[in-house]
């Protein structure tokens, strides 16, 4: 009873904007969070705030990173990091904001944006090529 007596107290009170963003893992670190804050990647209600915003369950987010959008409602406050499974009962996201979502990595996925590998160092082969290219090779 005393368990449940403290989380809605703990409701009640409110959690600053940045750790939730961090516990509800949209951010690895909390100073990515506060980065994003600052930058207007992160608006409540649709207004620009600060990282120590109090945010309460219900409280609408919008959370930009990169091309990707999420438009969310927060349901719970969790002063920890929890496991992903635990971190996505934190928040709801809107329907359309997650087909949109899903809709943007799977053309970013079928334009092939994925990162080129790194070779590392060139090969003897490549490096008489880039001397051939560059005029550098035997004469």
């Amino acid at each position: 009873m005393g368990n449940a007596t403290a989380q809605t107290a703990a409701e009640t009170a409110g959690q600053r904007l940045d750790k939730w963003l961090w516990a509800a893992r949209f951010f690895k670190t909390r100073p990515l969070a506060v980065e994003a804050i600052n930058g207007g990647k992160v608006q409540v209600d649709g207004q620009r705030v600060k990282p120590g915003r109090s945010i309460r369950p219900g409280t609408r987010l919008t959370i930009h990173k990169g091309e990707l959008e999420w438009r969310i409602e927060v349901q719970a406050l969790s002063k920890q990091r929890r496991p992903a499974a635990e971190a996505a009962l934190l928040y709801i996201e809107d329907e359309a904001s997650r087909v949109k979502r899903q809709e943007q990595v799977r053309e970013r996925r079928e334009a092939g944006h994925a990162p080129a590998p790194e070779r590392g160092r060139p090969t003897k082969r490549d490096r008489r090529r880039i001397g051939e290219f560059t005029g550098r090779g035997r004469g």
